[in-house]
């Protein structure tokens, strides 16, 4: 070989052999997180991102070591959720996890073969997410934290709580695909509580000030905050609107007591996130979403927060306290 071309050849090859190594090694994972709420509320957020990573972790996953995570983020808009999740089908990621109902609706609709991990508040199978529970079937599976199924408790709870209330008010965001069975359980509560039921609707910032302003001419003894992502990115203004109108309100997630709201009943929202990164974990090791049953929280906590409670010159009964998870004092 005349030395031009073994030179050659040599440069050549070493310029192929990096080239060839890199294509050889495989490239992280990348997981697509869909959330309705905004980037800056994931800290303090029920169904924190932080938790979701620390589910990831637990499975062995570390965020920028050996896996990357797009994130999309819907801000309280849910005509943005379809685009958005469109958006993670096209960078080809390998599982989506959904934070909330509306957006694991909107990737079910446009993600037909990629891995979908849901955290939702209602019924999976009723909402046609799955075939049942123990077999989901199809490319999801995931958590149902029943939030929706609560309302029936929370309305007895917030009874209990003000027993001389006649009126009650249901906060719901008619754009959620659990109002129907939210008012249906308050309706039937109502009933047997033998208490008037009076709907209020939300479906943006605005419109909660709106609702919670017609309490003035339609005055209500108390209220029940129903579950939807919309009142849980605005829990701060929501706390502050029952407050300023002295109206005893119960909420979902822990969260809203600990940002001065009065009572709350439902599952523990970073015990959710957290098994949902350990599902798109598991599904990153190999696990097909049919292989994982549909999980259903266990606990649920009842946080009572006693100075909002004086502040409102109600007092607890002592049959509320004895079960309570948590007293704020």
């Amino acid at each position: 070989m005349r030395r031009r071309d073994f030179f050659s050849t040599f440069a050549f090859g070493a310029i192929l052999t990096p080239l060839a190594a890199r294509a050889q090694q495989k490239a992280m994972p990348v997981v697509g997180v869909l959330s309705g709420g905004f980037p800056g509320s994931t800290a303090t957020s029920p169904l924190s991102v932080a938790a979701f990573r620390q589910g990831l972790s637990d499975a062995g996953y570390v965020e920028e070591q050996n896996v990357a995570i797009e994130y999309r983020w819907a801000g309280n808009r849910y005509d943005r959720m379809r685009a958005l999740a469109a958006d993670l089908v096209g960078l080809k990621v390998d599982v989506i996890a959904c934070l909330g109902n509306a957006v694991t609706l909107a990737a079910k609709s446009t993600a037909s073969t990629i891995p979908i991990v849901f955290a939702i508040g209602t019924d999976p199978v009723e909402l046609g997410l799955v075939s049942s529970l123990a077999r989901p079937g199809g490319n999801l599976t995931g958590i149902s934290f029943l939030v929706v199924e609560l309302t029936g408790k929370r309305f007895d709870l917030i009874s209990e709580l003000v027993p001389q209330a006649k009126m009650i008010a249901l906060l719901m965001n008619p754009n959620n695909e659990g109002t129907e069975r939210q008012t249906r359980d308050a309706q039937e509560a109502a009933r047997g509580r033998g208490r008037q039921l009076h709907i209020l609707k939300a479906t943006s910032e605005g419109e909660i000030d709106a609702a919670f302003a017609s309490l003035v001419t339609s005055p209500a003894d108390a209220i029940l905050v129903g579950a939807d992502a919309l009142f849980v990115n605005q829990r701060e203004q929501l706390v502050a609107f029952a407050s300023r109108h002295a109206v005893p309100a119960i909420y979902q997630w822990r969260e809203f007591v600990d940002s001065g709201g009065l009572i709350s009943y439902g599952p523990s929202g970073s015990s959710v996130a957290r098994q949902v990164g350990i599902y798109a974990g598991k599904i990153l090791k190999g696990s097909k979403p049919d292989d994982l049953p549909v999980q259903q929280p266990t606990k649920f906590e009842l946080v009572i927060n006693l100075k909002t409670a004086k502040a409102l010159g109600l007092t607890v009964p002592q049959s509320l306290l004895a079960r309570a998870d948590e007293v704020i004092e």
